[in-house]
Order: structure tokens, then C-alpha cells, then sequence
């Protein structure tokens, strides 16, 4: 059996089975038949079940809040966030699957101006979904939500450390089933550790939905090679934060504390470096210190965020903080006695070498890093210099500075004066690059993302060139030959490079 437990207070809160290979074809074998039910049932027959679904959460919120509490740690409004996140998520994949997957006319182009031209976003089938601890509410919901939207059926296998509320997301989509007086494994769970994992992804679904570390993420692409499962993979981050000399410091040092050390710092799109522009640099410091400096981990409802989730966790923060001042680096908040497992309070570390772990890897705690930079180019330099690409946030007054460095930054998603703001707008595709892993969740990319696009053809007359024909003649490719050269054959030079030659 598999034990949940509360990291704050080591209290065991429920027991799920370990489901092996058979427990999970079984779930995947009675996801099929379930499949081909719900995308039986349209457009309209989804959305209003989907919506029901929604429903339910939003009227439950804090029945599911105090179990995200309970089962990570966090606090019970920052659950309440996350689930009002998932919430918003749903509705957008139920109210917009119909116009991002419906079937669309595309030009066919002069050469088959005799076609008539079709594309349309079939379901896969049945999706496997593995979901992560920090986020188990809002992050599997990204897939979850989208997939259901899009027709196909969902296994779901939650993280080891929060199966309880896995659980209680699949049952609440049943019982707004029941609503319609049906009884369908559209949404199933299955629960145990890696193992239950891998399972999955030797399953055969369609496709897989990941969010966890890239080591992870090797280990499960390797095992769904077997049957040539594709992959959509969420995987960490080690965002960086980019201050301009002409950003609003007590905003952009807000917004750092927050993307920090919110959640404990275990958020995969979390601040775990700042760049700041020398001129302001020790002004904008002072501000990030003292935010800081008040913030307390704790389990109880003044608490600013919990204890680290999984217990592991603090010793990987004790090895990034003891590198950095090793090798130079100071403590402007915390220090290496900030870790008290299972709480970090927070820590802010300045002149830390570029090479050490505590800029190069993934910490995933209430740490950062803030350097100077002569500006935003150099800032951007560093930025990329990692090889994680999921989010990133630029503070800037001037917008077009603020776009460029936006557009130049090797990442996923970058937000402008805020932070994790992509995030937020449910019609924004979310997903990295690099070691931060592929794919797209969320918005029509993330609806198109659980679909396969299917190319139709109709003749609707005669060819006047036979092209695909042994009838051809050397007449017809005389005239297909002419008709591509009047169309593509002429040479332009670039504005202002001369007039045109043919």
C-alpha cells in the first residue's frame, strides 16, 4: 500500500493501493471503450459535462483546498489559488474546444484548384497523465482539462506524495457525470510509485502528459519507446528575472519575493535567479531583502508558506546554498543555517559564481540568486546561459527594451512587469525548451496538442492538368511545367537591392 502523508507533520492521511501492469491495461483497456462514448458525444455533450465538472470544484473549493493543505503543506489560500487556476482552465477548454478542433477549409492552391481541401483534430483516444506534487491541483489539470475537451478519455496517475488529491479531482468528475445519470470511465485513477509510472507509459495510450524533473522525464520516454508513445513533456526550470535600470523597484522586487518564494520555492516557473542593472542593483537588494526578511514557514494560517513537500528536498537546498558560499557567494538573507528540515526559511544570496549549482541547477526552494549586470543585454546573455527554458520576467519602463529582451530570452514564456503571468491566461500556450522538456499545454496549442490533424482531399471536378495519372501526356507536363515557372520562376532582389529580374 501507498501512504500519503502530511510533510509538515509526518501524520499519515490515507493509504491507495500500488498499482502494477495489470491494474493499469485494465484501466487503459476500459479507457478505450469509454473513449469512444465521450467523443461520441460532440462538442455540446462534452462542454456541458465539463462544465458541470468546473462547477463542482468551484462549489467544493474548500473541501479540496484543506486536502491540498493537508497533503503538500502550503497554505490553505494559496491551494485556493491554485484550484481557482484549474478552474478557469476548464471552462476555457470547454467553451473554446469547438472553435480551435472543428473541421476547417484550407486553400488547395492553383495546382489543385480541382481539390477541395480539409483539416480536422480527431481524439487521440485514451491519454496517460502523471502528474507532479507541488501543483497536484492546477498543473494536471493543464492536461487533463484539455485532453476531455478535445475527446479522449484520461488515466490519470497523480504523484506518490498527493494521490489523496488525485483521487478526489477523478471522483469529482464522476459525480458530475452522475448528474447526467452516467456511469463512465472517461477520467480513471490509478496510484503508486515510479513504477505505477512506467507502467503507464508502457500502456499503449495515445499519448503521455509528464510534468516532473528531465531525469525523470528520460526514464519515462525511454520506457514509452516501447510502443512509440509520444511524449509531452513539463519538466523543471531555473527562471531567471531581468530588472532594467528604469523598472519600478518596489515592484519588480514584489514580484521576486513571490516568485521565490511562494509555494516554498516549488514551483517548476519560480524566480531562482535576478538580474539586475548595476545602477539600481543595491537599491533594488535592500527591497528584496527586506520583503523577505518577514516572510515565515509554518503550518499554521499566519504561516507565509509551508514546509518543503518532499523530504528529500531540503538536503538538494543545503548542497546549493553551502556551493554558493563556498565558492564566494554571501548570504544577504538566511544563510546555510536557514535549512531546518522540513521547513527553509527564506534566502537571498548575492555575488555567486555563475558555475555555481545555485544558478546552474534546479534548486526548488526559497532561494534566489540576484547579480548585477551592466544592462538587459547582458542580463539576457546570462539568462540563456543555463539549460533550462521554461518562464522567465522581464521589469522594464521602456516597452520596446522590455520586448526585445523578452523575445531574446531562451525560453517558454517570458511575462513583462509581473510575474508567472502567462500562466494566468488560460488561451497562452505554457511549456519549455532545453532540459525544461516539449510540448504544449494549455490554449488552442494544448487543445491541439491531445488531437491527431487528419488532411481530406475531395475532388469536386476534373483535373485540367492529369498529374497523378499513367494517362499523362507530355502535353500536360509541358503545361504544368509552364504554369510553375510563370508562378515561382521569377528572381526578386530585396527592397532597394535594384529592379526586378526575371
Amino acid at each position: 500500500m501507498l501512504e500519503t502523508v502530511n510533510p509538515a507533520t509526518g501524520e499519515v492521511l490515507a493509504t491507495f493501493p500500488v498499482h502494477g501492469r495489470r491494474e493499469v491495461d485494465a484501466a487503459v483497456a476500459q479507457a478505450r471503450e469509454a473513449a469512444a462514448w465521450w467523443a461520441g458525444l460532440g462538442w455540446a455533450g462534452r462542454r456541458i459535462r465539463l462544465l458541470a465538472w468546473k462547477s463542482h470544484l468551484t462549489r467544493y473549493m474548500n473541501r479540496l483546498a484543506q486536502l491540498v493543505h493537508e497533503e503538500t503543506g502550503k497554505p490553505l489560500d494559496d491551494a485556493k489559488l491554485e484550484i481557482i487556476l484549474a478552474i478557469v482552465h476548464i471552462d476555457w477548454a470547454a467553451r473554446h474546444a469547438r472553435r480551435v478542433l472543428r473541421p476547417r477549409r484550407v486553400r488547395s492552391g492553383l495546382a489543385a484548384i480541382n481539390q477541395a481541401s480539409t483539416v480536422e483534430y480527431q481524439p487521440l483516444g485514451v491519454v496517460g497523465v502523471i502528474g507532479p506534487w507541488n501543483y497536484p491541483v492546477f498543473t494536471p489539470i493543464g492536461s487533463i482539462a484539455y485532453a476531455l475537451a478535445a475527446g479522449n478519455a484520461v488515466v490519470f496517475k497523480p504523484s506518490e506524495l498527493t494521490p489523496a488529491t488525485g483521487e478526489w479531482l477523478v471522483q469529482a468528475f464522476s459525480e458530475a457525470l452522475g448528474i447526467f445519470g452516467e456511469v463512465q470511465p472517461v477520467l480513471q485513477l490509478v496510484t503508486g510509485p515510479g513504477s505505477a509510472g512506467e507502467a503507464l507509459a508502457r500502456s499503449g495510450v495515445a499519448k503521455l502528459a509528464f510534468t516532473g524533473s528531465a531525469a525523470t522525464a528520460r526514464k519515462v520516454m525511454a520506457a514509452a519507446a516501447d510502443t512509440l508513445t509520444p511524449v509531452l513533456a513539463e519538466c523543471g526550470g531555473k527562471d531567471a528575472l531581468l530588472v532594467s535600470a528604469d523598472a519600478d523597484l518596489e515592484a519588480a522586487a514584489d514580484a521576486a519575493a513571490w516568485g521565490a518564494m511562494s509555494n516554498a520555492g516549488q514551483t517548476c516557473i519560480g524566480i531562482e535567479r535576478v538580474y539586475v542593472a548595476d545602477s539600481v542593483y543595491h537599491s533594488f537588494l535592500e527591497r528584496l531583502s527586506e520583503k523577505v526578511s518577514s516572510l515565515r514557514p509554518g503550518f499554521d494560517s499566519e504561516a507565509s508558506y509551508g514546509p518543503m513537500t518532499l523530504p528529500s528536498q531540503p538536503e538538494t537546498v543545503a548542497k546549493h546554498v553551502a556551493d554558493a558560499l563556498a565558492l564566494g557567494g554571501r548570504p544577504a538573507v538566511g544563510g546555510a543555517d536557514a535549512v531546518a528540515p522540513p521547513y527553509v526559511r527564506p534566502v537571498v544570496l548575492t555575488d555567486v559564481p555563475e558555475g555555481s549549482s545555485a544558478v546552474t541547477e534546479e534548486t526548488f526552494g526559497p532561494t534566489v540568486t540576484v547579480t548585477p549586470v551592466a544592462g538587459l543585454g547582458e542580463a539576457v546573455s546570462l539568462a540563456n546561459g543555463g539549460r533550462y527554458g521554461l518562464g522567465s520576467a522581464v521589469f522594464a519602463r521602456d516597452r520596446s527594451a522590455a520586448m526585445t529582451a523578452a523575445r531574446s530570452l531562451r525560453s517558454g514564456m517570458t511575462s513583462i512587469n509581473s510575474v508567472l503571468g502567462f500562466a494566468i491566461v488560460p488561451a497562452l500556450p505554457f511549456g519549455g525548451m532545453g532540459e525544461s522538456g516539449f510540448g504544449r499545454i494549455h490554449g488552442a496549442d494544448g487543445l491541439r496538442e491531445f488531437t491527431r490533424p487528419k488532411a481530406i482531399t475531395r475532388q469536386r471536378m476534373r483535373p485540367l492538368i492529369a498529374l497523378t495519372s499513367f494517362e499523362r501526356t507530355d502535353r500536360d507536363m509541358r503545361r504544368i511545367v509552364t504554369l510553375v515557372t510563370l508562378l515561382h520562376g521569377r528572381l526578386y532582389r530585396p527592397r532597394g537591392g535594384g529592379r526586378r529580374a526575371r
